[in-house]
């Protein structure tokens, strides 16, 4: 069994604490002989990452705590702006930042919680949310998709993402969520290649 290692770079308390349980699970399922060890992600603020040097200089610091031939996954919500467009720029910053090591920017069409919303049925009586749900036509086009979630709780509680994301995070059916999130089958991709340098 290999080893390797994805720090990640993200901009939330929820996906500080979901992305390192999603990517264990995705990583068992695209690559078992590999050992994958996420540590825990950067948390900074999406307007200091998109400044200018500001994702060069966080790639920095992801690459060194990463250790020698840590891939680096920055991970942020598109919110309203286009994740086609504004990927592949982050990207180029990414790789000039350090060529040296696999990188991947995922950008989360309009945010994170779209992805629970694309495998709506398999979240049924978790974390309080209702059973018999549906995935919505179109699970990336919501704006809202944290107020999505809340309307469909039956134990009177908000959703919150540092409480709900992670728990959230180990259960929705990877599968589904591939076939309706584009931005979701990006993400299974891209840590494809960071696994095995090549796309499966």
């Amino acid at each position: 069994m290999s080893w390797f290692t994805v720090m990640a770079i993200v901009e939330g308390q929820g996906e500080e604490a979901a992305v390192p349980v999603l990517l264990r699970r995705m990583a068992a399922e695209i690559a078992p002989e590999v050992w994958l060890d996420v540590p825990r992600p950067l948390r900074v603020p999406r307007g200091s990452l998109i400044a200018s040097n500001g994702l060069e200089r966080y790639v920095e610091t992801a690459a060194e705590r990463g250790g020698a031939g840590a891939g680096v996954l920055v991970l942020l919500d598109a919110d309203d702006d286009c994740p086609a467009e504004l990927g592949p720029r982050l990207l180029g910053r990414v790789q000039a930042a350090r060529s040296d090591r696999r990188g991947s920017v995922v950008l989360a069409k309009r945010e994170f919680e779209a992805w629970f919303l694309a495998s709506a049925p398999s979240l049924g009586g978790h974390r309080g949310l209702a059973k018999g749900l549906e995935v919505p036509a179109d699970a990336e086009a919501p704006r809202d998709c944290k107020g999505w979630l809340d309307a469909r709780r039956t134990d009177g509680r908000a959703y919150k993402p540092a409480a709900d994301q992670a728990a959230l995070a180990a259960v929705f059916d990877l599968r589904m969520a591939r076939e309706n999130s584009p931005s979701f089958d990006k993400l299974w991709r891209d840590v494809a290649r960071l696994l095995t340098g090549e796309e499966r």
